[in-house]
């Protein structure tokens, strides 16, 4: 009774008035006090603070460009001075009829099915071999992945030399009694395109690689231990466990190949030049909006085939990102849609 009235007076309620008993007896405790939330303002200045400076960025160096690209688009502007000679949608009309253009762009489709064909099931496998304990395991994935931080410049200029009629391959070709698979292997239309992929392969296929062991990696060993104990042969847990819960490396990494080989001007241009890709078969996009724009004195046009091969890849982006992305997406940005909650 002293405990309790001493409780009382000093204003602590007794363990009786801060518990609740359920029917049972036992004690529930009372719910925690809900947090407060923070305000509006914050969490916007918050969002602002954040995001801010990479809008800015982005505002600056995309959509700024594009604007203006398509404003000159407009126009025969010969790169200085105001734009004054207006003349509509005639340019963008005339690429969309230009059979040069229509030529690149098949070039362009064929680099991208090519690029996911080859490139794909090569890394792939090197991946999937790499990521079993072997010898020299770290040198092999340097050696893989050199290519692909070697610059574009030095990869071009290399594969020029050595693909050249009296070039590096030929001559070895000759040296050990294999003449006869000489070959003009830059300017022939008929093997010039496979000639560029391959050298497409050899560049970027260590990017695809490194994505694949870092998504392999995240395959827990539990379940490797579990296929091994119900009986599954190693290609049965490569095609079973391995393969589909790679899908979402996948995916992203055909997502990026597809953009590229969209924009791929770099390589054809320093291999090929801008005349000899269109007479050999490897034109592209950009290759065609350099030689019409920038080196014909016609900047107008060239802005406005930057505008159409943006719409392309910009049309190809939403349209695999609402198709095929959308399963590794639409978990993290649309949450819960039964309750209607976002996931945290």
């Amino acid at each position: 009774m002293s405990n309790t009235r001493e409780n009382t007076s000093t204003g602590i309620a007794p363990q009786s008035d801060l518990a609740q008993h359920d029917g049972s007896g036992a004690v529930a405790s009372l719910p925690s006090r809900p947090r407060r939330k923070r305000s509006s303002w914050g969490m916007r200045l918050e969002i602002l603070l954040l995001a801010g400076p990479a809008a800015i960025v982005f505002l600056a160096f995309v959509i700024f460009p594009v604007v203006i690209a398509a404003y000159y688009g407009f126009f025969r502007w010969q790169g200085y001075g105001p734009a004054t000679d207006f003349v509509g949608l005639q340019n963008y009309v005339t690429i969309l009829q230009d059979s040069a253009f229509q030529q690149a762009l098949m070039h362009n489709g064929l680099i991208v099915i090519g690029s996911l064909v080859l490139q794909g099931p090569v890394a792939i496998l090197l991946a999937l071999l790499l990521n079993r304990k072997m010898r020299g395991q770290s040198i092999i994935r340097v050696l893989i992945f050199v290519p692909y931080v070697i610059a574009e410049v030095v990869v071009g200029t290399g594969w020029s030399l050595m693909l050249a009629t009296n070039g590096a391959l030929n001559g070895f070709l000759k040296n050990i009694g294999m003449g006869f698979l000489a070959h003009d292997w830059l300017s022939d239309p008929s093997i010039a395109i496979w000639t560029l992929l391959a050298i497409l392969t050899w560049k970027y296929v260590g990017f695809a690689v490194i994505l694949f062991l870092a998504g392999l990696q995240g395959i827990p060993e539990e379940l490797y231990e579990a296929a091994a104990l119900d009986g599954a042969s190693y290609w049965q847990i490569q095609r079973r466990i391995v393969l589909p819960l790679l899908a979402p490396t996948l995916r992203i990494w055909a997502f990026l190949s597809i953009i590229g080989a969209l924009q791929l001007f770099d390589l054809v241009y320093i291999i090929w030049g801008q005349y000899v890709a269109s007479t050999a078969g490897t034109s592209t996009m950009a290759t065609y909006m350099v030689a019409n724009g920038r080196n014909a004195g016609n900047f107008g046009y060239g802005n406005a085939v930057a505008v159409v091969i943006f719409l392309i890849s910009l049309i190809v982006a939403l349209f695999y990102q609402r198709f095929v992305l959308r399963r590794d997406t639409e978990g993290a940005i649309t949450g819960d849609r039964r309750t209607g909650r976002k996931n945290r």
